[in-house]
């Protein structure tokens, strides 16, 4: 069964550009992941303050293997460096866990 996993980031305002910059240096990185699916990065467009990292993976255990690999390490080395504003890039976050509980998604039309 999949599941999401969404880590909702406070950033400061004026570190949101540092931040989408970070995680485009590190496309692809958990791609080849056992039982990874998916990312997406989304950048508030209300007002908020929270940016959300969305990712989907097979089942909670790829989830867990994926947190213990030294790549997840890796990439996560210096997110606490401050932003080319002074401070850090991201000030608090949350790790959030759904399952899958229905939904739809769009089929083309040829």
């Amino acid at each position: 069964m999949t599941i999401i996993k969404i880590n909702a980031i406070t950033v400061p305002e004026g570190s949101g550009d540092e931040l989408a910059r970070r995680f485009a240096d590190r496309v692809g990185a958990v791609d080849r992941q056992d039982g990874f699916e998916g990312f997406e990065l989304l950048r508030p467009s209300d007002g908020r303050d929270r940016w959300l990292v969305v990712t989907r993976w097979r089942d909670e255990e790829a989830f867990e293997a994926w947190v213990r690999s030294p790549a997840f390490a890796h990439g996560h080395a210096g997110a606490d460096a401050p932003s080319p504003h002074g401070g850090p890039v991201a000030v608090g976050s949350e790790l959030w866990s759904f399952e899958v509980a229905g939904g739809t998604t769009a089929q083309r039309r040829t």
